[in-house]
C-alpha cells in the first residue's frame, strides 16, 4: 500500500526507499518491445523533475480507500505545481474532482458521463470518476488503480494547460501513461510517497488490464496495448515527465 512519509517538519515511490525489484521489473517494462511509439507536438514543456518533490503540508495515510484517492489527487497536483513552477509556467488546479455512480456523473459538452470510468474535461478543467467502479478495482486490484488513474486523468489536465498532446487518440493516452508515472517516480524519490512489497505489481497489473486488445492507432479511442501502456509508464518513472 503506499503510504504518505511523515517528514521531520511535518512536510502521489524515493529512489532510497524504492525495492530493487520494483526498479528491475520497471527497466525491464522499458525493454518489451511493442508498436511504434507516439510523436509528441506542441507547446512548452515544464523543465526536467527527475529529482524529486516533497510534500509541504502533512499528508494523510494511504490506509484506505478514501485516503488513498485524496493522497493520489493532492501529491499529484502538487507535484505538477512545482513542476511548472521551476519551468517559469503558472499551473491551474483542476476546479473539481468529482466521484458519481453509474450514469449520474456530470457531463462533459454534449457527451454523458458513462459508467466503470473516470475521465477529465476540459470544458470545466474537472476529473470525474465512478466511484463503485473505482473502489471495486481497488478491493479486487489492489491501491494501485489509484495512483494509476488519477495521475493519468490529471495528465490529461495537463496536457490542456500545455497543448502538447498528439493528435491520435493513443498518443494522448500513452503520453498521460508516462506522466503518472513520472509523477509517482518523483513523488517517491521526494519521499512524498514509499512503496511496500506487491505494489509493483499492482500498478503493472492495472496498467495490463486497461491495454487495448489490438495495436490499432487510428482507433478513436485507442489507448495503447498493455505492453505499450507499462513501458511508456515505466519511462516516466525513471526518466521523468519531460521525457514524455
Amino acid at each position: 500500500m503506499y503510504r504518505a512519509h511523515r517528514h521531520p517538519l511535518g512536510h502521489d515511490w524515493g529512489m532510497s526507499t524504492f525495492r530493487r525489484v520494483v526498479l528491475a521489473l520497471l527497466l525491464l517494462a522499458v525493454t518489451v518491445s511493442c508498436g511504434s511509439e507516439p510523436t509528441e507536438t506542441g507547446g512548452e514543456r515544464p523543465g526536467d523533475d527527475r529529482g524529486s518533490v516533497e510534500a509541504t503540508t502533512p499528508a494523510p495515510l494511504g490506509e484506505d480507500f478514501e485516503s488513498d484517492v485524496s493522497l493520489a489527487r493532492g501529491l499529484t497536483e502538487q507535484y505538477w505545481k512545482q513542476t511548472f513552477a521551476a519551468a517559469g509556467l503558472g499551473y491551474r488546479p483542476i476546479s473539481a474532482f468529482i466521484p458519481y455512480t453509474g450514469q449520474n456523473g456530470p457531463a462533459c459538452g454534449d457527451q454523458p458521463a458513462v459508467p466503470n470510468n473516470a475521465f477529465y474535461c476540459p470544458f470545466g478543467h474537472f476529473v470525474a470518476y465512478d466511484e463503485s467502479w473505482m473502489r471495486d478495482l481497488y478491493d479486487r486490484m489492489g491501491d494501485g488503480s489509484v495512483y494509476v488513474i488519477i495521475p493519468h486523468e490529471l495528465g490529461h489536465a495537463v496536457q490542456a494547460q500545455l497543448n502538447n498532446a498528439g493528435g491520435l487518440s493513443i498518443q494522448r493516452e500513452l503520453q498521460a501513461d508516462c506522466y503518472a508515472g513520472g509523477t509517482l517516480g518523483a513523488l517517491v524519490r521526494g519521499n512524498a510517497l514509499q512503496a511496500e512489497p506487491g505494489d509493483k505489481d499492482e500498478l503493472l497489473l492495472n496498467l495490463a488490464a486497461a491495454g487495448d486488445p489490438t495495436d490499432d492507432w487510428l482507433r478513436p479511442d485507442a489507448h495503447g496495448t498493455a505492453q505499450q501502456r507499462q513501458q511508456v509508464f515505466a519511462r516516466g518513472y525513471n526518466e521523468g515527465t519531460s521525457s514524455c
